[in-house]
């Protein structure tokens, strides 16, 4: 099958890297429409080499579309899914409106992508910093059952958008000038030169909301609903990429070689296996692996390890596992559901 392809907000952050990852895979289609809202109706993007105008999306520009891309906030996301839903399409959603929805999977194909047999026409990815963290999960629990999970995330500020992008170079432009700082636009203090220990709104448990995403993501991912997990985000003046400090607890022995082997054959993941060898955000920039370093014991607990992990939050965190989940639903035959009754 080439299916008709969709893709709303092709004009944001990530819809620029799904354009360049869909070109990159090869992935299969008959047509791509690109939709954003009114105000980038006429815009003209690049796809494989060839100019495409980009169009509102509306009802009208949805019908026929196999698989729909989403990529914009929640309201968007609610706004659409049931449209694509009723004329038997597909939406892969990037936002977070539907990821804790029992009815919709939430996916990372390398480790859960039989989710996709019972989606109803909505289907989530997570959180660009859930992801490479349950690759790694993934793979250890392999060797021993998970008992517990602390990460502190060091998050890049296009995990915010464009904007949050423009504003870090801005402020660090006026910085190596000797320039004041510009007025703030996205975040609430100054992010060159700082780091800003809030990631999305505060909950009334005091964690943020993103620490509460990557809890509950985690969970059902992995379908470990009772994994005690504890999770610190923080924005850092980085452009690109999102980097993970992680204590695993094991309910077992989980010995280092055992846990090495496994990390090496999961797919979409590379261990760098000399503790004393570092990766950073930008060594990781523009690769759809997610990497896993300094993996080493935590000697406080009887049955733990420490490492940091590392991935392109654009794309394994965003545009490419949502072009992956596309792909296995091609494989699995899985894109086209008989239209609902109006």
């Amino acid at each position: 099958m080439e299916p008709v392809i969709a893709v709303i907000g092709a004009t944001g952050a990530v819809g620029d890297v799904f354009l360049r990852v869909a070109a990159e895979r090869h992935l299969k289609m008959k047509e791509l429409r690109l939709l954003a809202s009114a105000r980038s109706e006429g815009k003209t993007l690049m796809y494989d080499g060839k100019p495409i105008t980009v169009h509102e999306a509306t009802r009208a520009n949805l019908e026929g579309a196999d698989i729909v891309f989403c990529s914009a906030d929640s309201s968007v996301s609610k706004q659409w899914g049931p449209v694509v839903r009723e004329m038997g399409g597909v939406m892969i959603d990037d936002g977070s409106a539907y990821r804790m929805d029992k009815n919709v999977p939430l996916v990372v194909p390398e480790i859960n992508g039989d989710d996709l047999e019972w989606h109803e026409g909505i289907v989530s990815i997570p959180n660009c910093t859930t992801t490479p963290l349950v690759m790694a999960l993934h793979a250890m629990r392999t060797v021993a059952p998970l008992k517990r999970v602390t990460a502190a995330t060091y998050q890049a500020v296009s995990g915010t958008g464009a904007a949050a992008v423009r504003e870090l170079n801005a402020q660090v432009e006026a910085i190596g000038a000797g320039r004041a700082i510009p007025p703030l636009e996205v975040y609430s203090q100054q992010i060159a030169m700082n780091v800003l220990p809030q990631v999305d709104d505060f909950a009334d448990d005091d964690y943020t909301k993103e620490e509460l995403k990557m809890r509950n993501e985690t969970r059902k991912i992995l379908h470990q609903e009772d994994l005690k997990f504890a999770a610190t985000c923080v924005r850092v003046p980085v452009a690109l990429s999102h980097s993970e400090a992680v204590h695993v607890e094991f309910d077992g022995p989980a010995p280092m070689e055992a846990l090495k082997a496994a990390l090496r054959v999961m797919p979409g993941l590379v261990l760098i296996e000399d503790p004393t060898q570092v990766v950073t955000p930008l060594q990781a920039a523009n690769s759809d692996d997610a990497f896993v370093a300094r993996l080493r014991v935590d000697p406080t607990v009887d049955h733990g390890v420490v490492f940091w992990c590392v991935t392109d939050n654009l794309r394994k965190g965003a545009a490419t596992n949502a072009i992956q989940i596309a792909e296995e639903l091609l494989r699995r035959n899985l894109v086209r559901r008989p239209a609902l009754k109006r």
